[in-house]
């Protein structure tokens, strides 16, 4: 049997999904299940990532600096970080999404856990584990080219599908 909905159920289910963020393509950030009191998921595991890229530190961020940027909620360690953080997102943002840099190289999209990571010219990359980061280790160069050469190409598609 197919029930009509009143009239004023539908619009308001019109009204929800015309104020819905847009969502982007399948995985494109890496990101942790559920959601932030901000209303999008949290990137980079709640670490601040200004404090990565400006002290070589990892520190962890709080949900009282939180800053959403192209829908992924990320956590900082102060006011300050975050306001760097909204003055020039692409300065702090993980490469490849936040995804292992390594399983980008190879065509995949692994966890990024910030405990593995590199600083190199200004750019954080984050890495699976410690065996993938000695891995990066003895071809720092060749990894980021082939990561950045392969991004372009899965950054849309989702990573069950790789």
């Amino acid at each position: 049997m197919i029930r009509k909905l009143p009239l004023a159920a539908l619009a308001v289910a019109g009204l929800l999904t015309a104020s819905a963020p847009a969502a982007f393509a399948a995985d494109e950030y890496n990101t942790s299940a559920g959601l932030t009191a901000a209303g999008a998921p949290l990137g980079l595991h709640g670490v601040d990532p200004v404090a990565f890229v400006e002290l070589g530190n990892r520190l962890d961020g709080s949900a009282r600096h939180t800053a959403v940027h192209d829908g992924v909620a990320y956590y900082f360690d102060s006011a300050e970080s975050k306001a760097s953080f909204e003055a020039n997102p692409a300065a702090y943002l993980p490469q490849n999404g936040g995804f292992c840099t390594y399983g980008v190289s190879v065509g995949k999209k692994f966890d990024g856990d910030p405990e593995f990571a590199a600083l190199v010219d200004g750019k954080l990359y984050v890495f699976l584990n410690q065996e993938i980061f000695n891995l990066f280790q003895k071809d720092q160069a060749g990894t980021i080219a082939q990561a950045a050469e392969n991004w372009p190409k899965i950054r849309s598609v989702a990573a069950k599908d790789l």
